[in-house]
C-alpha cells in the first residue's frame, strides 16, 4: 500500500543486485497454459545467480482434490466423474504447454492419476476418510503444477531441476500451527543440492512430510509459507510473491474502491493488518523472513512492470495509518457484574474457559472500572463461548456477583494499523470522530501498549460506511458524500450545474467526491447507484414516475458512502416533513425551502431536535437571503454573546425592484407587469405582492434569534386587495389597475414628508413582535437607496445599536440562490472533515 503520491518519498539506500531470489506464484498466476508461459516469460527475463520458484496448484485444484476424496469417503462412485474431469483439465494443459514434446507429461499425469484412483477407491471401500489420506490427496495440485512448469522451462532449453518438497521439508503440527525442522530440512536440502546444482529450480509449495514421513501439508496459504520457508534454506536475498493484485492496499477495494496501493511496510505494519483480514502475506509467512530480516515483496503476476509492496524490518515513519481492515462474521460476548471489581484471576478464568472450548478471541476490551469483561469470537463459536462462560461463572451468576453474559451477534471488526501511530497523539480520536460523522455506533475498543493498531468493535450493518468513513478520515480516500437532489427546477437545476461544474476539482484540490445518486421532482425520478453526470438533464427527462421519496432514501442509505445529503430545492411541505425522519437517520439536509424554518412552529423543532441528536447537519441559509450571509451573520453574533435587539430588512428581490421603481411616474399595475415580464415576479405575482414569502423569511429569523413564532403572529400587509385574492393569476393582472390609485396617494404621503416607500420586514426582539408592510422611510435611510433587486438586513444589537450591522447585495435570481445552497453544502462537507 501507499500513500498518496503528493507526500514526499524517503530516501532508500542502494539495492545491491540479488544473488538468489525466491518467487511464489499462486493459483491464480498458474491458472492454464497460457499463464506458464507468461510465468516463464517472466522468470526468465530476470538476472539472478540462484532462481527458486515455488508454485501452488492451478487455480480451483486444491478445492477439487478436498471435493474428490470427501466424495470418496462417502462411499460409492460419486469421486469418479470429477476424477475424469480433473485429469482432462492437467493432460489438456500439458498439451497446450508443451505442443509435440508433451507425451512424457501426459504420460505422467496419467500415472499419478492412476495412483490418484487407487487411492480413492480404497477410500470409497472403507466409506470414511482418514486424515492423513486427505493430507496426500489435496496436495497433489503443486506436484502436478511444479512438473508442468518445470518440463516447460526445459522445452525452453533450461537448466531447471524440480524440487518436491515433500523429499526435503520435515514439519510438525502443534496447538500454534505448523513448525519446521529446520535442522533436518536443511540437510535432506543439502544432499538434493548436490544432486541437483542447476541454477533454476521449481518447488512444490504446501506440500512437506512429518517426522514419521507420512505426507503432510502447511495449511491454506501454505504455499506462501513454503516461499518464505525455501527462501530461508535457499539463503536468499529477497522473497518476491506473486499474486493477482500490484501489492497490498490501504483497504479492500471491493469496499473502498479508492483504496491505494502501499510502497512498504515493515514486518509489524504487514502483521497487523494481515491479522485482521487484509490481503496481506500470512503472518506465519512472514516469520522466516523477519528473522532474517529477508525482504518479502509483493509483486502482480499480470502487470510484472509494476514494483509491487516492499515490507521489511525498515520503518518509513509515514501515515500514521498504513491500511484498515475490516473483519467480518463475529460476535461479542460480555461478561458483566458487580462482583468482578477488584477481584483476581476473572480474566484468566474467562480465557481459560474459552481455551477449554476452543474459541479462539480475535479482540479483547475491558474498562478500568473492571465492571465488565467483553472480547470479539468468531459468529460460529459464539453460542458454545457463551456457554463456557455461563458454565464456568454459573456459581457468580446464581449469588448473582455476575448480571449476565451478553451475546451480540452480527458484529464487525475495524482494525487501523500503522507505525505512524506509535507516539502520535490525536490518531484514535481521528479515528472515531470519522466514525462518529459517519453515524457508526462503535460497541468496543482496543489499542495494544504497541499504538500500532487501533481496532474498534461495530455493528456489522454499519461495516462498510465505517471502513469508508475511516479510510478518508485518514485522507487515504476522498470524503465521499452520496448526494440526493429535490426540485431541480430554476434553482436546483442551476445548482446541479454547478456542482457537476466543480466537482472534479472539487476532488483533485479539497480531496470531496460529491457522488449525485438521486434526481426527484413532483413527477419523476432518477436513481443511479453509480452515479449521475453532467447528462443529467437527459437522463431526467427521460426517467419515469411516480416519485417515491422512501425508495429515494433508501438509495442513498443503501449506498453505504460515508456521508448523505438531500438538498431540497422544492417549495414543498410535504418535502420538509421528511426532514426530522432525514436528520434521525443521520442525512445532512441543506435547503433554500422556507416551509421547514417558516412552517408550523412544532415541525420546526422536531427538525432542530433530530439535528441535535444525531449530529447531521442542517443548512438553510438560503431561505432568506438567497446567496447572502444572512444567517450566518446572524448566528455568529448570537454564538459570540450578543443579543438581538431589532433586525429589519428588505427581504423580497421583487417588492425591492418594484418601490426603487415606484416613483409616480408609471402606474404601480404597469410595474408589475413589466417586473413579471422581465421574470422578477412568480408566474403568479400574488405570490410576491401579498408579503407572505417575506413573512416567512422575517419568522426563520426570528426563531433564530430565539422567538418562537409562527407566521401567524407575523402582521403581515398585503399589496393585494381582498377582492383580488380570487380567480387567475391573468385575471389578477387585468384588475390590478384598481390598486394603483390608493397606492400613488400613499406614494404623494410619502413626498411631501420627503420620505420614500419601502417594503419592510421588522422583528421587534424585546417585544417579540413581528410586523411586514409598506412604510415611510427618509431619504438618507440605507433601505432607501438600494440596487435594483437587491435585499437588504440591518441587525440592531447590543454590540451594534448605534451603528446597526447591515448585510447587503443580490438577494434573488437562480444563480445567487444556487451558489448559497452550493456553499452550504460545502460547509457541510467541510463539518465531515473534507478539506475546504
Amino acid at each position: 500500500m501507499s500513500l498518496p503520491a503528493a507526500e514526499a518519498e524517503l530516501p532508500s539506500a542502494p539495492v545491491r543486485p540479488a544473488r538468489t531470489v525466491v518467487h511464489k506464484f499462486g493459483g491464480t498466476s498458474v491458472a492454464d497454459a497460457e499463464r506458464y508461459r507468461h510465468v516463464a516469460r517472466l522468470l526468465l527475463e530476470r538476472d539472478e545467480a540462484l532462481q527458486v520458484t515455488v508454485v501452488s496448484a492451478m487455480k480451483g485444484v486444491t478445492d477439487a482434490l478436498i471435493e474428490l476424496a470427501h466424495a470418496a469417503g462417502r462411499g460409492g462412485d460419486a469421486w469418479r466423474d470429477p476424477w475424469h474431469d480433473l485429469r482432462a483439465r492437467h493432460r489438456s494443459t500439458a498439451v497446450a504447454l508443451l505442443a509435440e514434446q508433451a507425451g512424457e507429461a501426459v504420460g505422467g499425469i496419467d500415472r499419478r492419476f492412476d495412483e490418484l484412483a487407487r487411492v480413492l477407491e480404497a477410500v470409497s471401500v472403507l466409506g470414511s476418510l482418514p486424515e492423513e489420506v486427505l493430507q496426500r490427496v489435496q496436495g497433489l495440485g503443486e506436484v502436478y503444477s511444479a512438473q508442468l512448469l518445470g518440463m516447460h522451462l526445459r522445452a525452453l532449453g533450461q537448466d531447471v531441476a524440480v524440487l518436491d518438497a515433500r523429499e526435503v521439508l520435515v514439519v510438525s503440527h502443534g496447538e500454534l500451527g505448523v513448525d519446521v525442522d529446520w535442522e533436518r530440512s536443511a540437510a535432506r536440502l543439502e544432499q538434493w543440492r548436490r544432486n541437483n546444482p542447476q541454477p533454476r529450480v521449481v518447488a512444490t509449495g504446501f506440500v512437506a512430510r512429518d517426522a514419521q514421513g507420512r505426507v503432510s501439508t502447511l495449511g491454506r496459504n501454505g504455499s506462501d509459507y513454503s516461499g518464505a520457508i525455501f527462501a530461508r534454506l535457499f539463503g536468499a536475498d529477497e522473497l518476491h510473491i506473486w499474486t493477482d493484485v500490484d501489492g497490498v492496499l490501504s483497504a479492500d477495494p471491493r469496499v473502498v474502491p479508492e483504496a491505494v496501493q502501499l510502497e512498504a511496510l515493515s514486518y509489524d505494519e504487514a502483521c497487523e493488518l494481515a491479522y485482521f483480514g487484509a490481503k496481506v502475506v500470512h503472518p506465519q509467512t512472514m516469520a522466516p523472513a523477519m528473522e532474517l530480516g529477508l525482504p518479502i515483496i509483493i509483486r502482480n503476476t499480470f502487470r510484472p512492470e509494476h514494483p509491487g509492496t516492499r515490507i521489511a524490518a525498515e520503518r518509513d515513519g509515514r501515515g500514521p495509518v498504513k491500511g484498515l481492515t475490516l473483519s467480518p462474521n463475529l460476535a461479542l460476548l460480555n461478561l458483566e457484574g458487580t462482583g468482578l471489581i477488584g477481584v483476581p484471576g476473572t480474566a484468566e478464568r474467562v480465557f481459560s474457559a474459552l481455551r477449554a472450548a476452543r474459541v479462539s478471541v480475535v479482540m479483547i476490551s475491558q474498562g478500568s472500572s473492571e465492571h465488565s469483561i467483553c472480547c470479539v469470537v468468531r459468529q460460529a463459536d459464539a453460542e458454545r463461548a457463551q456457554a463456557a462462560l455461563v458454565n464456568a461463572f454459573a456459581h457468580e451468576l446464581a449469588v448473582g456477583h455476575v448480571q449476565r453474559v451478553q451475546l451480540v451477534p452480527g458484529i464487525s471488526v475495524l482494525a487501523a494499523g500503522g507505525d505512524g501511530m506509535a507516539g502520535q497523539p490525536g490518531v484514535a480520536a481521528r479515528l472515531v470522530q470519522a466514525l462518529g460523522r459517519a453515524q457508526v455506533n462503535i460497541r468496543a475498543i482496543a489499542q495494544g501498549s504497541s499504538e500500532r493498531n487501533i481496532s474498534l468493535a461495530i455493528d456489522s450493518a454499519d461495516a462498510t460506511r465505517a471502513l469508508r468513513a475511516a479510510h478518508a478520515g485518514f485522507w487515504l480516500s476522498p470524503q465521499t458524500f452520496a448526494v440526493g437532489i429535490i426540485g431541480p427546477g430554476n434553482v436546483g437545476g442551476t445548482l446541479l450545474d454547478q456542482m457537476l461544474a466543480a466537482r472534479d476539482g472539487l476532488l483533485a484540490r479539497a480531496h470531496l467526491d460529491l457522488r449525485l445518486r438521486a434526481i426527484a421532482s413532483r413527477g419523476r425520478m432518477l436513481l443511479d447507484p453509480l452515479g449521475i453526470g453532467t447528462d443529467w438533464r437527459k437522463r431526467f427527462a427521460a426517467a419515469p414516475g411516480p416519485v417515491d421519496l422512501d425508495r429515494f432514501t433508501a438509495h442513498l442509505l443503501d449506498s453505504h458512502l460515508p456521508h448523505m445529503v438531500i438538498v431540497d430545492c422544492s417549495g414543498s411541505p410535504e418535502v420538509a416533513d421528511r426532514y426530522a425522519q432525514w436528520l434521525a437517520a443521520g442525512i445532512h439536509v441543506v435547503t433554500p425551502n422556507k416551509q421547514a424554518g417558516a412552517g408550523p412552529l412544532a415541525r420546526y423543532q422536531a427538525i432542530r431536535e433530530a439535528a441535535a441528536a444525531s449530529g447531521a447537519r442542517f443548512r438553510y441559509e438560503a431561505t432568506v437571503g438567497a446567496g447572502l450571509p444572512v444567517i450566518s451573520t446572524l448566528r455568529d453574533l448570537l454564538d459570540t454573546g450578543d443579543a438581538v435587539l431589532a433586525i429589519d430588512g428588505i427581504l423580497s428581490g421583487t417588492l425591492a425592484w418594484l418601490f426603487n421603481r415606484f416613483d409616480g411616474g408609471v402606474p404601480f399595475s404597469q410595474l408589475v407587469a413589466q417586473a413579471r415580464a422581465l421574470g422578477y415576479t412568480e408566474p403568479d405575482p400574488r405570490d410576491d405582492l401579498s408579503g407572505t414569502d417575506v413573512a416567512r423569511k422575517l419568522v426563520i429569523l426570528a426563531r433564530e434569534a430565539g422567538c418562537a413564532l409562527s407566521l401567524e403572529d407575523v402582521d403581515v400587509e398585503s399589496l393585494v386587495p381582498e377582492g383580488l385574492r380570487q380567480g387567475s393569476a391573468e385575471e389578477f393582472m387585468a384588475r390590478l389597475p384598481e390598486v394603483d390609485a390608493a397606492l400613488a396617494a400613499r406614494l404623494e404621503a410619502a413626498r411631501t414628508a420627503g420620505r420614500v416607500l419601502r417594503y419592510v420586514a421588522r422583528l421587534d426582539g424585546r417585544a417579540g413582535r413581528a410586523s411586514v408592510g409598506l412604510v415611510e422611510l427618509p431619504r438618507e435611510h440605507a433601505f432607501a437607496n438600494l440596487r435594483l433587486t437587491d435585499n437588504i438586513v440591518q441587525f440592531t444589537t447590543r454590540r451594534y445599536s448605534d451603528n446597526p450591522l447591515i448585510v447587503q447585495g443580490p438577494g434573488a435570481g437562480p444563480e445567487v440562490t444556487a451558489a448559497g445552497v452550493f456553499a452550504d453544502l460545502l460547509r457541510v462537507a467541510a463539518g465531515q472533515g473534507a478539506r475546504l
